[in-house]
């Protein structure tokens, strides 16, 4: 049986907050030679040691902290209580990062207690941050808002825009954390036009990294990654630490949707390893349990409960509830495609619960709807139809297309259970409508993904070009001594630069040629696919309706099921690229199936796998080998009313995987001399094209032989398919 997973979502959302610079090594390197130069212990020192620590703040962690506690001691030797506050605020900051929350609300405090001693607004307001800051950690939004937005009016009072962004970019993030997407993308927005007014477009990129954030949550994905990519551009140019962990977190999110499993690891490793660096103990959590959230995709499901295990462990250390929640629903959705719907009815209720309490109406739909699928499994159609209700109401107002769509195939469900015909019917028409919307939504994403990849891939180009013109002025420039000299030289950049024009021109127009006839191939074969034999569909139809008249109820009943999974399994694989081969073989024995249920059809069929074949090791392109079934029941048995039989083997010899399919009907000869002669086989023209595409790509052989068996003595065809694979270790 198919696994059912559920909507795996990760944690995008992310705080800019003001401070007094980018992490540079050379601003560290240039502080840190006046300092040592800087002999005595004075209030100067206080301050050098204090930017210093800004400084490292999101490039050396521990350093950060040693030299704001460096000037904290020196401070409180002086009696200098601005510098001491000042370190207070470097202090808290670093203990927030390492989840010491209470550590970190002290310190808060006591910068606060001597800011206001001095009457230091400025001060005042950067605690008041730290404090909203730790609110947030703390689950306490109203709290939070409450401080962020009396800076916010001190700062229009004052002309602070710098200060401004920053806050309206914090008063986003709880909007957000609300479900208000609208209020926060508009607060987000206004942030970053101020910066940008400012000329301060890098402090900009925590409010264009949240606007990623909500695009990714309403399934707007090449949006996102456009905005987590300037983000993680600049970061790496900075080589911000802290940044780069939290760009590539998002990056990895935006690809984890579109099932591209191999990059997310690898931004999620990335950012793994950065949060350990820095210590950053709730972002760990969350790569953590992202990384699970890829293993339960690919059914590693051991691997994937290790690291959703560890990730819960960490936040509850912490008493990270936004993560605990988080953790609570991947794990949820773990335990239900293990088949285990009463652990998962905890964890779903641990989510519900948490994500309530921080009135986080994204987290609150997506728990509802998972208690819903689960009071499925248990039979339990009350509970599922009223957690169904709530996740639908809450998607709907937040419009999240893929809860929407969830949350009505439940209903349908349940009250087609429930006998509640006229409701199941509404819900399934809703379902099919969102299905097809979310279907041509990611359609049209992907698309836009190419399309924005290629413009990427061309900015980088015309710099690269513009990089070379550069290089050709300099050059020229400099060779300016002798004009014989000059003019070979030019020469000489000028038959390279031909030469490197021509070959690029040559491999684009062979690259883009052989990209066309890929595409060519496969929408051709996914039209193929996608059509599933029109003629066999509409004769399947007339004999579900002969039965039907006939009253053959449990005939009926049997070939509708087996009619339906085949046609389901068919619609789902035409999506992938590369299915396992058990499912190819489920497909194929459907098929045959299904063929053989009308007894006018009756044939006898084997399919044998050899011994040395793992199907769930396998993968191979979909839809191989049904059309020559389909083409022997078709055109290979025609006037054989008895003694039909087709024979389907797969061995493993040689590093090939060889399928043959064998028909004892009139044979390949005698098939193509009934054929018009114009008329050419479109199936296996097509297959012997994708064939070698595919094989290139897999590095493994691929081809088709359709013989007559009259040569070896026996009577039909045998066609061998040489099929290319790809092989993991299960």
């Amino acid at each position: 049986m198919k696994i059912i997973k559920t909507f795996l979502v990760f944690l995008v959302l992310f705080l800019s907050f003001p401070s007094l610079s980018f992490s540079q090594e050379k601003v560290i390197d240039s502080l840190n030679k006046v300092l040592l130069n800087h002999k005595e212990n004075d209030t100067t020192k206080v301050n050098l040691l204090n930017i210093l620590s800004a400084n490292y703040s999101s490039f050396d962690s521990k350093k950060s902290e040693e030299k704001a506690q460096e000037a904290n001691n020196l401070a409180k030797q002086l009696n200098f209580r601005k510098g001491e506050a000042r370190s207070y605020i470097r202090l808290s900051i670093q203990h927030r990062k390492k989840s010491e929350l209470d550590e970190a609300e002290e310190d808060a405090w006591n910068a606060l207690k001597l800011y206001e001693e001095i009457n230091d607004q400025d001060g005042v307001n950067a605690t008041y941050i730290s404090l909203g800051i730790l609110a947030l950690n703390k689950n306490d939004p109203d709290k939070a808002l409450e401080y962020f937005e009396k800076v916010l009016n001190y700062s229009k009072r004052n002309g602070d825009l710098e200060q401004q962004a920053s806050m309206l970019n914090n008063i986003g993030v709880i909007s957000h954390s609300k479900g208000n997407l609208d209020d926060a993308v508009n607060f987000f927005k206004q942030s970053y036009v101020i910066r940008e007014q400012l000329g301060n477009k890098k402090l900009g990129l925590g409010s264009l990294n949240n606007i990623g954030a909500i695009c990714l949550n309403q399934g707007k994905y090449t949006e996102a990654l456009k905005y987590f990519n300037m983000c993680l551009s600049i970061h790496r140019e900075d080589n911000n630490k802290d940044g780069i962990a939290l760009a590539t977190i998002n990056m990895s999110a935006v690809y984890y949707e579109w099932k591209q499993y191999d990059k997310t690891l690898r931004y999620l490793e990335e950012s793994l390893e950065l949060s350990k660096e820095i210590q950053n103990r709730s972002m760990i959590a969350s790569c953590l349990i992202n990384i699970g959230a890829v293993y339960a995709d690919l059914n590693k499901f051991d691997k994937a409960l290790d690291y959703m295990t560890e990730s819960l462990l960490i936040s509850e250390e912490i008493n990270d509830k936004a993560e605990l929640s988080a953790g609570n629903f991947q794990l949820g959705g773990l335990r239900l495609s293990m088949g285990q719907p009463e652990i998962a009815l905890k964890h779903y209720k641990t989510c519900l619960d948490i994500s309530v309490s921080l009135e986080d109406k994204i987290y609150t739909c997506h728990a509802h709807i998972g208690l819903a699928n689960t009071f499925v499994e248990l039979k339990n159609n009350s509970l599922a139809l009223y957690h169904a209700l709530e996740g639908k109401r809450i998607a709907d107002d937040l419009e999240m297309l893929a809860q929407q769509k969830m949350a009505s195939g439940i209903l349908a469900t349940v009250y087609g259970r429930t006998d509640n015909y006229l409701n199941a019917y509404e819900s399934h028409q809703e379902f099919k409508i969102l299905n097809d919307s979310l279907f041509n939504k990611e359609n049209i994403e992907k698309m836009t993904q190419l399309e924005y990849e290629y413009k990427y891939k061309q900015a980088l180009d015309s710099a690269s070009i513009r990089e070379l013109k550069l290089t050709k002025t300099v050059k020229d420039t400099n060779q300016n001594l002798e004009k014989s000299q000059r003019n070979l030289f030019l020469g000489v950049i000028a038959f390279l630069i031909l030469a490197i024009v021509l070959g690029a021109i040559i491999f684009f127009l062979r690259l883009r040629n052989e990209k066309t006839k890929t595409q060519n191939i496969e929408i051709e074969q996914k039209l193929l696919r996608s059509q599933m034999t029109p003629h066999f569909i509409f004769n399947s139809l007339s004999v579900l309706q002969g039965m039907i008249l006939n009253k053959e109820n449990k005939k009926s009943i049997l070939y509708l099921s087996k009619f339906s999974k085949l046609l389901r399994i068919t619609l789902e694989n035409s999506r992938d690229k590369v299915v396992p081969l058990h499912e190819e073989l489920t497909a194929v024995n459907n098929y045959l199936e299904l063929q053989n249920l009308e007894v006018s059809q009756t044939y006898q069929y084997t399919i044998l796998v050899g011994e040395n074949i793992d199907t769930t090791a396998f993968e191979i392109p979909p839809m191989l080998i049904q059309p020559f079934i389909e083409n022997a029941i078709e055109h290979g048995f025609q006037n054989q009313k008895e003694n039909r039989k087709i024979d389907i083997e797969l061995k493993y010899s040689n590093e090939d995987l060889i399928c043959t399919i064998k028909d004892n009907g009139i044979g390949i000869d005698e098939q193509k001399k009934q054929k018009k002669k114009h008329k050419r086989s479109l199936a296996t023209t097509i297959t012997n094209e994708r064939l070698k595409i595919v094989s290139k790509e897999f590095k493994t052989n691929g081809s088709i032989t359709i013989e007559n068996r009259q040569k070896f003595n026996e009577q039909g065809t045998i066609v061998t398919l040489v099929i290319p694979y790809k092989k993991h270790i299960v």
